[in-house]
């Protein structure tokens, strides 16, 4: 059995510098600063309720993604998002 799609619309929410994913009545945040390096990822949460079921791979997916299609590269303080490139390795050229 494969994991089930998640249904959410990330969104930038600059007045709280966070990438947010809604979901099932929660929301998984990925904390970032932009420096003139590029964007770092400082801290992910999930709510415990939507642990497991890639809701944070999803999230940092979709901000990765945003990251590249503005040609930004990516500082990976947080422990989730730098394990998330290590192991997709599609996203390897945005980490500096």
């Amino acid at each position: 059995m494969g994991m089930q799609k998640i249904q959410g619309t990330i969104h930038d929410n600059i007045e709280l510098d966070r990438f947010e994913l809604d979901v099932e009545g929660g929301t998984a945040v990925a904390y970032y600063r932009m420096t003139p390096e590029g964007l770092t990822f400082t801290h992910t949460e999930v709510p415990a309720h939507l642990r497991g079921r890639g809701v944070g791979s999803e999230l940092t997916r979709s901000a990765l993604e945003w990251a590249r299609a503005r040609d930004m590269k990516v500082v990976a303080q947080c422990p989730f998002v730098a394990a998330y490139i290590g192991r997709h390795k599609e996203f390897a050229d945005l980490a500096r």
